[in-house]
């Protein structure tokens, strides 16, 4: 059984040279996240060609997602490093100060703090970890009280308690990093922090000055996005529910619900969506997983995301192999328990305004019906496959295409699997045998089974499917 859902692993020291890439290619990663909050630009250009060496070694297609910093919201560096606050400690948030920090203040990296906050507002440090009061706001100074204290280390991350800070998405340092993003050819772009859609018409604006191609993920990890959901959507080609930063800013019990929402939404918009954080933590010092991490991997498939990421797991931890085939196994069993929901998906839901979309969802539905052993679409620009990939056929979607930008797209697209197909004919005829003797060859179907085919007269040309074909696979040798 093929594995509908998809895992994007970070790259990291443990997992950087090829060998290690290999590895976790072999054992199940479908695209690579490059965190373009470490390392140069000549660093994630040398990563990027690893990891196509790495996935061509293996005999398999990686995308590559580029993860954008987004503005730097945190403390500066202490004297030694740390500290430690006790609950009821006074402490300062001084944006002026530029020595290292000490028990009564730290300087800060995001200067527009004092301005962002008034009394009475909470602020959550590393995480969450840390919570404290605002009691007053003078100058460049935020004068806190500390509500729960801790170890406060360098560097570490402030938010708001329901949001509220004003720091733009995309920072000098980000525009940088789209033109690099844009070098390497990374198939997906990820914004940090992103307020309202106008930020990811920004990143796309920019994205395409550099002549780069890239999908954009939206990462939703502000209060303020929530109630702007549906125009985010809207805006980009994917979201990712960045669980980390959304719980320290929303609370943590309003995540999961949040976490399905945004999983529907998503799919309702024919967007795709990853479900990111701490999904194997443990694994980072253990070689198996907990339980309540394989509940929370099998719920996100059953919530029907279209990935699930690892972050520290395969980036800086002991056991990035064993993580990934964890995570695989729990998706398939999960996946074994999805009922198939082409033939009940209402068409009212769908108003087609392209005739190459109705072809996709005829496919689905002539899929379920005779309960096919493959949907192929040949295809250009991928949009078949994406939105065959909407709805759960109960069957693997193979992506034929000569166009390599599209084999490296499809690999975050649910339940696709790319194939490289280079058709010499152009007679949809003629290319559709081609088709279904290159799956034959790849043993990906077997004579006598059933499949739909979907191909456009003009062969080679995006956006013209307009064919539907259902085949017996090997029949046309009998006639």
């Amino acid at each position: 059984m093929l594995r509908r859902t998809k895992i994007v692993a970070t790259l990291g020291p443990a997992t950087n040279d090829k060998q290690s890439l290999e590895a976790i290619i072999r054992a199940g990663v479908d695209v690579v996240r490059m965190n373009f909050s470490h390392g140069t630009a000549q660093d994630h250009m040398k990563r990027a060609e690893i990891v196509r060496a790495a996935a061509a070694a293996a005999g398999r297609t990686v995308g590559i997602l580029a993860d954008l910093q987004g503005p730097k919201i945190r403390v500066r560096k202490f004297q030694n490093d740390k500290i430690m606050l006790e609950p009821g400690d006074s402490f300062i948030l001084d944006a002026a100060w530029t020595d290292l920090g000490n028990q009564e203040r730290v300087g800060l990296d995001y200067k527009e703090l004092p301005n962002d906050v008034v009394a009475g507002d909470i602020l959550l440090l590393n995480d969450g970890m840390l919570e404290f009061t605002v009691i007053q706001v003078k100058g460049s100074e935020v004068h806190c009280k500390v509500v729960r204290g801790g170890i406060l280390s360098n560097n570490k991350g402030i938010n708001r308690k329901g949001g509220g800070l004003t720091a733009p998405a995309l920072t000098d340092k980000d525009k940088e990093d789209i033109k690099t993003a844009a070098m390497i050819g990374a198939d997906y772009l990820a914004v940090s922090f992103p307020r309202s859609a106008d930020d990811m018409k920004l990143a796309r604006e920019l994205m395409h000055a550099a002549g780069g191609k890239s999908l954009l993920m939206a990462k939703i990890e502000r209060a303020e996005a929530i109630p702007v959901l549906a125009s985010i959507i809207e805006a980009s080609d994917a979201i990712m529910v960045a669980r980390g930063d959304l719980a320290v800013e929303v609370g943590d019990a309003a995540v999961p619900g949040l976490q399905k929402k945004m999983i529907k939404l998503a799919r309702a918009h024919n967007k795709l969506v990853v479900t990111a954080t701490q999904m194997m933590e443990s694994m980072i010092t253990n070689p198996i997983p907990t339980r309540a991490e394989v509940s929370d991997v099998a719920n996100a498939v059953l919530d029907g995301t279209d990935a699930v990421m690892l972050s520290a797991e395969t980036a800086v931890g002991d056991y990035p192999v064993e993580t990934v085939e964890s995570m695989a196994r729990i998706c398939k069993k999960a996946e074994s328990e999805l009922e198939s929901s082409a033939a009940e998906h209402r068409l009212e839901q769908n108003k087609f305004t392209r005739i190459d979309q109705s072809i996709a969802m005829s496919a689905l539905f002539a899929a379920s019906h005779f309960k096919v052993k493959a949907i192929v679409a040949l295809t250009q620009s991928g949009s078949t496959a994406l939105w065959m990939s909407r709805v759960n056929a109960g069957a693997p979607i193979f992506a034929l295409t000569p166009v390599k930008e599209t084999l490296s797209k499809v690999t975050l697209f649910s339940g696709v699997h790319p194939l490289s197909f280079l058709p010499t004919s152009g007679d949809p005829s003629a290319t559709l045998i081609e088709a279904e003797n290159a799956l034959l060859a790849q043993g990906m179907v077997n004579e006598g089974d059933l499949i739909v085919m979907t191909i456009g007269e003009s062969v080679g040309k995006s956006g013209h499917t307009n064919t539907m074909k259902i085949v017996r696979v090997g029949d046309h040798r009998k006639h």
